[in-house]
């Protein structure tokens, strides 16, 4: 994963999602690459990631896949009690 991708997403779904989670896809774009757990999610006909990252001082979950050089977002939220040990160990 790169930082230049460029990110898309449906906006029923991302509106769907700031309702459920209350964190807008938006907010991707500050997701820190960097530092970020990724793995592959192939629990779907279409190759999927998960990422564990931080957007500013508080560790998000995201679900992503690749069209070509645009990250699509699928769902962003607030990692929950599993993932945040598993991203600090």
């Amino acid at each position: 994963m790169v930082d230049d991708y460029d990110y898309e997403w449906n906006d029923k779904k991302a509106a769907a999602n700031l309702h459920k989670h209350g964190v807008a896809f938006e907010s991707v774009a500050s997701f820190d690459w960097d530092t970020a757990l990724l793995r592959d999610d192939d629990d779907h006909d279409e190759l999927r990631y998960k990422a564990l990252g931080m957007i500013g001082s508080v560790l998000h979950a995201l679900v992503y896949t690749e069209r070509g050089s645009r990250c699509r977002v699928i769902s962003l939220r607030r990692a929950n009690p599993k993932e945040r040990s598993l991203y600090h160990g």
